[in-house]
């Protein structure tokens, strides 16, 4: 390809980056990062009673946790009304837009007659072929001269070609009576004066691009090719909406997805290659492209999700799992975790992130780390410490006190123990959680010893057992 790629994410600031824009944003990064090509954001802020600061920081701190990071500046649409105005003035001049004087009553009045008629309520304005002469001197739009026969076919890399009469097109208006841009105008001159070449974005905008697409014939610009990626549905097969859950990437971040896991789901929500379900960044970059995006909505599974995030959460390197859930904690205003809780987390996360697939989880099976002295189980635990099972570790302290500390050293003393006393050592084993964690359900007794050392697991199994009788 010998035009370097250029993609963007023009998000509206709403106040959070939707799930559905940061999927959007995520193919458009995948595509330019696999290409060596440029990722631009452009904040759509023309609404400035939505545009606050706040919506667009939310939007940028979404994007920093899904690691998506883009080339160079942040473009405000709203900071750029001038070009757009400009390029509006350009097609005037050259034939292409036309100033249109009627007033909104007049085009209401239009509209309700052809409706009582059962014509079209596409406005045809009087003033499209006005000679200039005739203008009077009253406020006015600038409308573009729409083609009025034919067809206009959008060569859609994820649609295919789509056919739009072009009798359904009216002609838009580019800018307000007082001057503003809308919208329309503003997409397109923003992408091109962007050098974007591949605009990828949801299919509900598959319409504006044969209306763009006028600007873009009517100022001679190369068209970019276009897109048009389904919308992400729930799982009742209705478009996502609060009663789905959680919209936004802030949501899920609080409820402890991992990053890598997010990027893995929404990548593979909608786009495949193959039947690879679970991948790295590097072979989402190396496979992306758009032949593989399918045309019908994806629906969005909170099972697969925990799935695919769990992989990640156990393919991950410790200390990276442990920077992020130390982020988990700070975002979710949770106490941080101290440095020696820190180094025995580093210490235990072979046998505490293998199951876990969110950072709550992953806390849930830390407790033993967490915990401090004196335990306090939960009624659950407290039901194995009747007076025998806390004589039996009692009866278990001293012998642990000489043992060589590695697994099967423990596990040949703790077996030998329980059938010394006509048992298994399965019998031991609530207990044993109970004296260690204060919880039943735990990683392994060992690994627990084993992270906890040998002087903290003997102080543990010595409060409990002095507990007894």
């Amino acid at each position: 390809m010998s035009q370097q790629v250029v993609t963007r994410f023009a998000p509206s600031p709403t106040g959070y980056l939707h799930i559905g824009g940061a999927r959007t944003a995520l193919f458009n990064w995948l595509f330019a990062r696999a290409r060596g090509g440029k990722f631009l954001l452009r904040i759509e802020d023309t609404d400035r009673a939505r545009s606050t600061p706040e919506a667009t920081q939310a939007i940028l701190d979404g994007m920093a946790w899904m690691g998506l990071d883009h080339d160079g500046e942040v473009v405000s649409q709203f900071g750029r009304a001038g070009r757009h105005a400009e390029v509006a003035q350009q097609m005037l001049k050259a034939g292409a837009a036309y100033k249109c004087f009627a007033t909104q009553d007049e085009i209401q009045t239009f509209r309700d007659a052809a409706k009582a008629e059962g014509r079209s309520t596409i406005y045809r304005s009087p003033w499209r072929d006005a000679a200039p002469e005739t203008h009077p001197d009253l406020p006015h739009v600038i409308r573009i001269k729409a083609p009025r026969d034919g067809a206009t076919i959008i060569n859609d890399a994820v649609q295919g070609d789509v056919t739009i009469r072009n009798e359904q097109l009216d002609d838009m208006v580019l800018l307000r009576s007082d001057g503003t841009p809308v919208y329309m105008l503003a997409v397109a001159v923003d992408d091109h004066d962007m050098g974007v070449t591949h605009v990828i974005r949801g299919d509900d905008h598959l319409n504006n691009a044969a209306r763009q697409m006028m600007i873009y014939h009517a100022m001679g610009w190369p068209l970019p090719v276009y897109a048009h990626i389904p919308l992400i549905h729930g799982p009742d097969g209705k478009k996502l909406s609060k009663r789905h859950g959680a919209l936004g990437t802030q949501e899920y971040r609080q409820m402890g997805y991992p990053a890598a896991g997010m990027r893995n789901y929404l990548a593979r929500l909608g786009w495949s290659h193959g039947d690879d379900e679970f991948f790295t960044d590097a072979q989402a970059q190396a496979w992306f492209d758009l032949s593989g995006i399918g045309k019908a909505a994806a629906r969005f599974d909170f099972k697969k999700l925990e799935n695919i995030c769990g992989q990640h959460m156990a393919a991950m390197p410790d200390a990276a799992l442990l920077h992020e859930l130390q982020s988990f904690l700070d975002i979710t205003d949770q106490p941080p975790l101290t440095a020696p809780q820190s180094a025995l987390f580093l210490d235990g996360m072979y046998c505490l992130k293998e199951r876990a697939r969110t950072f709550p989880e992953l806390i849930d099976k830390a407790q033993f780390i967490l915990a401090s002295r004196p335990i306090e189980p939960d009624d659950k635990a407290a039901a194995q410490l009747d007076s025998v099972s806390r004589g039996m570790l009692k009866e278990l302290t001293p012998h642990l006190q000489n043992a060589t500390w590695n697994r099967d050293s423990l596990e040949e003393l703790t077996t030998q123990f329980a059938e010394d006393r006509g048992t298994k050592f399965g019998k031991m084993a609530g207990p044993l959680r109970a004296a260690l964690a204060g919880r039943s359900a735990t990683p392994s007794v060992f690994d627990m010893m084993l992270v906890l050392g040998q002087a903290e697991t003997l102080g543990r199994l010595t409060d409990a057992g002095q507990q007894s009788g």
